[in-house]
């Protein structure tokens, strides 16, 4: 009897070299071997005859798609938000989302922390003037920023990625904790951390010096803070966005920072990625970086293997490790 053929994969964007070696152990794969990922048409073309994928963001994945590509049953998500899949859509279809929680979620919250530092402290709008040789003399008021140790910081968003920033804040530079939730905490983890709970977004707004945003997308989030919500914040304040593009009105960031309604912006994720706002790339108080949270070596790797694990665990047992069961 002719041994049973393997699943076939397709891995859709570029990934390590020892995660397709851990794939092609269990299927056949066709990989994307760079530099950029296959979207649009090109993933659909690529997706016919397969039965599983391993995505990132790049890709989307719902009822259009899913019309096209019969016989795809799983698909893993090097990512741990999913807002590129249309998970009703995939339930419909009987097909298999998966993602990768946990494995990111201390390196994303350094990362938080550290554009958080940059936008308040003004490091890079620094840098640039230094660069550009516009440093002649030392003056007391030159470059002057927020102090971030002390002050209130704001989370909307308080899941894994959330409670980590909060244990820096908190432990690492003694600030005051407010954050916003769909559901409160338990008492003895806001207790653990230090934190105090904020019955509407609004009056953490008003009341932070800092406010950062580590909640997932979803439609409901779709301009969460626009240009109601940022006068509302003081002037001096801070706005840091780690979560997904859509959840601010990047135009109307753009607006308030040139109004001076808020003082600073760092800014790892946005509306229309990879493209930017133009108002945004004119102004000196933001700090840009192109979606690279999660972007050490070791985690990115992690969360690839997560993804690989995840496909071979539902086609040799029926079940994804992490499931996304929205």
């Amino acid at each position: 009897m002719a041994p049973a053929s393997k699943p076939r994969v397709l891995v859709a964007s570029p990934t390590f070299d020892e995660v397709l070696q851990q794939l092609r152990a269990h299927f056949e794969v066709e990989a994307n071997e760079g530099p950029e990922p296959w979207t649009g048409e090109a993933f659909i073309q690529r997706l016919h005859g397969k039965q599983g994928a391993l995505l990132t963001g790049a890709q989307t994945v719902d009822q259009a798609v899913l019309a096209q590509v019969p016989g795809l049953r799983m698909v893993a998500n090097m990512a741990v938000g999913y807002n590129n899949l249309d998970v009703a859509a995939l339930q419909a279809a009987g097909v298999c989302a998966s993602n990768t929680p946990d494995v990111l979620t201390e390196t994303t919250a350094d990362f938080g922390f550290a554009l958080l530092l940059a936008a308040a402290r003004r490091i890079t709008e620094a840098e640039r003037f230094l660069r550009a040789g516009h440093w002649k003399s030392w003056r007391f008021d030159m470059l002057l920023g927020a102090d971030v140790h002390g002050s209130t910081l704001g989370i909307i968003g308080m899941g894994r990625i959330g409670q980590a920033i909060a244990r820096r804040a908190v432990h690492g530079f003694g600030m005051q904790l407010l954050y916003h939730n769909r559901r409160r905490l338990p008492a003895a983890t806001e207790a653990a951390l230090g934190a105090r709970y904020a019955s509407t977004k609004q009056e953490l707004l008003a009341q932070a010096d800092h406010v950062l945003l580590a909640l997932p997308y979803t439609p409901a989030a779709h301009h969460l803070i626009g240009a109601r919500e940022l006068a509302l914040m003081k002037p001096s304040a801070t706005l840091v966005n780690i979560a997904r593009g859509g959840i601010v009105d990047d135009r109307a960031l753009a607006r308030a920072l040139a109004q001076r309604q808020i003082a600073a912006a760092g800014l790892d994720v946005f509306e229309h990625e990879p493209q930017l706002a133009p108002e945004l790339l004119a102004l000196d108080r933001v700090v840009l970086t192109p979606h690279i949270a999660s972007a050490s070596r070791r985690t990115r790797l992690a969360m690839a293997q997560l993804a690989a694990d995840n496909l071979i665990a539902f086609f040799e047992t029926g079940r994804a490790l992490t499931p996304v069961t929205r």
